[in-house]
């Protein structure tokens, strides 16, 4: 079987439809990690499965205009950074490395609003709070695994993340979801295929994009042949620093990608009055 296919049926068997153009595979782009260089490991993904279906339209008019980007990363412990060795190694934190190195002249922070052992609901219930009072640009949602390991109904959840996307979008914000992690852990829950499906339709419904961790980190052991002690940390759930750089930094190329897209549209478009800055530079 030849290296294209095979990641074509990993990334179906996943859950993630659609990512490939049909019949044409796109050959993984290989990304080098913030992380500790690992002799065992390479940090990279297919192209077409990383990228973003929507642009970040309202990100991409703040980078254009010189504007201050915010992001509210609101999550679980994997966005807490549950199984890494400091706080500055989770994904928000090794993302807004990423950012900075992506857009030097530009001033992006990153909020990390994970809190451990969380669900959509109580996620919902400290909105006003953790996210909608920061006044974010881009909101990047990371649910689902830990109603996957409680066994708890799925269909209540679709609700819930829907209610979650219009309160983002109603503040004019950018929306990125993320779907669980591949780990032995998660994969031991035969609910895992049905929480993919639901966060995969939730965001087609709402039009927003959808980061396919699952898909990624399932490449990385079943097509790249990587042992879970790789990326993911001894509890058999969390990832390591290895796997949160990793997913931070193809985050990072997937959001400066939608973002550039984004801007050089709205640019030709929509003409200059919807961006003060419009000559300015994008990267």
């Amino acid at each position: 079987m030849t290296g294209g296919l095979r990641y074509l049926r990993v990334a179906r068997r996943a859950g993630v439809a659609g990512v490939f153009a049909a019949g044409v595979f796109a050959c993984s782009t290989s990304i080098i990690s913030a992380a500790e260089p690992s002799p065992r490991a390479t940090c990279h993904a297919p192209a077409d499965l990383i990228r973003l279906v929507y642009p970040l339209t309202r990100t991409a008019q703040r980078l254009a205009a010189g504007a201050p980007v915010t992001i509210v990363a609101i999550g679980s412990s994997s966005t807490a950074g549950a199984g890494a060795s400091s706080p500055d190694k989770s994904y928000p934190s090794r993302l807004a490395m990423e950012l900075k190195q992506r857009f030097p002249r530009s001033r992006i922070t990153v909020i990390n609003r994970g809190t451990n052992g969380e669900e959509v609901r109580d996620m919902l219930a400290r909105f006003q709070t953790s996210v909608i009072a920061e006044k974010p640009d881009l909101v990047l949602w990371q649910v689902g695994t830990n109603a996957v390991l409680r066994d708890d109904p799925l269909a209540p959840a679709g609700t819930l993340i829907q209610d979650g996307v219009k309160q983002i979008k109603a503040i004019g914000a950018d929306v990125v979801l993320m779907d669980p992690q591949f780990a032995p852990r998660v994969i031991d829950k035969p609910e895992i295929e049905g929480m993919l499906n639901l966060m995969s339709a939730a965001a087609k419904d709402a039009s927003v994009d959808l980061f396919p961790r699952f898909a990624i980190m399932r490449i990385w052991h079943d097509v790249d042949s990587m042992p879970f002690n790789v990326f993911v940390s001894p509890d058999g759930l969390h990832m390591n620093d290895w796997g949160y750089a990793c997913v931070a930094t193809l985050l990072g190329s997937a959001i400066a990608e939608a973002s550039t897209r984004s801007a050089t549209s709205v640019q030709v478009t929509s003409g200059a009055h919807l961006l003060p800055s419009a000559a300015a530079s994008t990267h």
